[in-house]
């Protein structure tokens, strides 16, 4: 659906997206995660032709974004930073102008408040919308025209939790009930985890990874950790023996994810040695800490 190549573009001296090549397959929602400042909304204009790159190439739909962009853009629906709305408009006069725009006819306006759920609410003053019923609407103006894209910057930024939910939903559903690929940037991984069928982190303008959420996952092996006093003396012991411990923090062992037979000899191995064991548990890296790994500085 996206594909980009060596795609670089630099603001003075800074190099804000650094030859980032991205692979975003059909039928996805994809999320593409960073930090503030990683790279993330400049990489969204650069593939919407809103800036110039400085070298590389971006391809969307197997078609150039450079050389065929109108026939590419009509076919993509597109939500960037915070919604343009006209609060003193009803719901349904924002869509209208926003059909003359995108010369769209406005008799898609019904479907697509039905597929945003504000069907009930689009003869209402936009001034009196919710912040989630205002980024919704702003959904329902990508989704003019029936794109086969969209591509959204942060689109739960600024929500509450209810909005969140809401928006969550809306997204997930979109390539199975409408046939629309997702491509949507946050900073926050909990909640594209929920909803991303494929993800790419970036950090400091550069790729650090791109895949489904269990390939990242499989990156890091799990481990395990052991509960009990005199954890530095416990490590040492266990080193001793052949099992790589480390001691962590003043409480507790950990060493990399074992066999059950492993665990019970290294149990009875530390009770046997006067060792008060109170706990013993397996610990699987969650997304979050690999995304910090992924995009912490070293």
């Amino acid at each position: 659906m996206i594909q980009t190549e060596g795609l670089t573009r630099r603001f003075g001296d800074r190099i804000a997206v650094n030859s980032l090549s991205l692979q975003v397959p059909a039928g996805s929602v994809f999320g593409f995660l960073g930090p503030n400042g990683a790279g993330k909304t400049t990489t969204i204009r650069l593939l919407l032709g809103l800036l110039r790159a400085h070298s590389g190439e971006v391809r969307i739909f197997g078609e150039s974004s450079t050389s065929q962009r109108l026939s590419v853009l009509k076919r993509i629906g597109a939500l960037v930073e915070a919604p343009s709305l006209y609060p003193h408009l009803t719901g349904i006069e924002n869509l209208r102008h926003t059909c003359l725009l995108k010369q769209v006819a406005s008799t898609d306006i019904p479907r697509v408040l039905r597929v945003v759920d504000l069907a009930s609410d689009g003869g209402r003053l936009v001034k009196t919308y919710s912040l989630g019923m205002k980024q919704r609407l702003a959904l329902a103006m990508a989704l003019l025209g029936q794109p086969e894209l969209v591509i959204l910057d942060e689109p739960t930024n600024g929500l509450d939790p209810a909005g969140i939910q809401e928006m969550r939903h809306l997204l997930r559903d979109m390539p199975v009930s409408h046939g629309i690929s997702v491509f949507l940037s946050s900073h926050l991984l909990g909640e594209v985890d929920q909803i991303a069928s494929h993800i790419g982190i970036i950090a400091a303008g550069k790729l650090q990874f791109q895949g489904s959420p269990e390939e990242l996952r499989a990156r890091r092996q799990g481990s395990l950790r052991i509960g009990l006093d005199r954890p530095e003396i416990a490590a040492e012991l266990l080193r001793q023996q052949g099992w790589p411990a480390v001691a962590r923090e003043r409480s507790s062992v950990e060493l990399p994810a074992l066999d059950q037979d492993s665990v019970v000899r290294i149990n009875r191995f530390l009770v046997e040695r006067g060792f008060a064991v109170y706990l013993i548990t397996g610990h699987q890296p969650t997304l979050e800490e690999m995304f910090l790994d992924l995009t912490q500085p070293a």
